[in-house]
């Protein structure tokens, strides 16, 4: 435990720098600033061997903690609000988006394990999607890191384009927060999109945000029974049919639900769960490397923007179908 202190204590250290920063950068999430951190380090100086252990600590452990407290976020009262439309628009933008991800990167001939990565990391919940599915996936560091930075690439990008093309199109601002909430990949690009269209259009675009979060546990262990269906078996350890951490996430989420929890702990939790989930990204962003993105060629890279204008479209189209 000892060898993991240093580099536990940097990740924190970044992740508190980043929230720092998202104060005086109105809008920018802690989460995304801790990304960018972490690879600008990665890329620009040498880490020391000596916080590897804390790192990977941080991305795993750490990131796993913070997914178990964002289902405090969610209430499936709120969710159920929603009404039957949005959440079938949530389903269909999840769903298809996922497979439809799955088939492109297999006619681009892309390792279904990155796929795997991408399609969740761009149909659900972004980065921690991508770290939730790494272990069922039986991924490679180098396809995680992959699907980390193409998350962060395409997100940013649809901060401030999902409203824009809102805009031209004349969209109400309840129906542009729950084109935000169906398409865009972090929660925290969601809420930095929403913020600037305002207020309504906010509330909206989080819960439909949270709606597709609560997909998570189903294809999280959708995909580790495909795995232990499919891979064989060689003595190595499968992984579990439903992780540990999405138990916690699906017990935090009932917990929320049941309203016994007093509105200061849930405050509580919140900054705890952002914390955690800032210095599992400044983690992960030391392990984007642009080099290795280049090496990966361009293929990987027109999944991601294929995935972005599938994920779009479909939300696009349910969202004015039931406004």
């Amino acid at each position: 435990m000892s060898n993991s202190l240093p580099g536990l204590a940097v990740c924190l250290a970044g992740a508190a720098l980043s929230w720092l920063l998202s104060g005086l950068l109105s809008g920018t999430s802690p989460l995304l600033i801790a990304i960018l951190l972490g690879a600008a380090w990665g890329n620009l100086l040498p880490v020391p061997s000596l916080l590897f252990t804390g790192i990977g600590v941080s991305s795993r452990t750490l990131l796993r903690a913070g997914i178990v407290l964002l289902g405090l976020q969610l209430s499936l009262s709120a969710v159920l609000g929603l009404g039957p439309g949005v959440l079938l628009l949530v389903l269909l933008s999840v769903g298809v988006t996922f497979a439809a991800t799955l088939w492109i990167g297999k006619l681009l001939g892309i390792s279904f394990a990155q796929r795997l990565l991408i399609a969740s990391g761009f149909s659900i919940c972004g980065a921690a999607a991508v770290a939730a599915t790494e272990t069922a996936a039986g991924a490679k560091k180098t396809e995680v890191a992959t699907a980390v930075g193409l998350v962060v690439l395409f997100g940013t990008l649809m901060i401030p384009t999902v409203p824009f093309l809102g805009g031209l199109l004349g969209l109400p601002e309840r129906t542009l927060g729950v084109w935000i909430g169906a398409s865009t990949h972090e929660v925290a690009q969601v809420v930095a999109a929403g913020e600037s269209v305002g207020s309504s259009a906010l509330a909206v675009a989080v819960t439909v945000k949270l709606a597709r979060v609560l997909t998570l546990a189903p294809i999280t262990a959708g995909i580790a029974l495909r795995m232990r269906r499919t891979k064989p078996t060689t003595g190595g350890k499968m992984p579990p049919v439903v992780p540990f951490f999405i138990v916690g996430f699906v017990g935090a989420m009932l917990l929320r639900t049941s309203d016994v929890l007093p509105q200061g702990a849930l405050d509580l939790a919140q900054v705890l769960q952002t914390l955690l989930l800032s210095a599992a990204m400044f983690a992960l962003g030391l392990g984007v490397h642009l080099k290795s993105l280049l090496r990966v060629g361009k293929r990987p890279v027109l999944l991601g923007l294929l995935s972005t204008l599938v994920i779009l479209g479909v939300s696009l189209a349910c969202s004015i179908a039931v406004s």
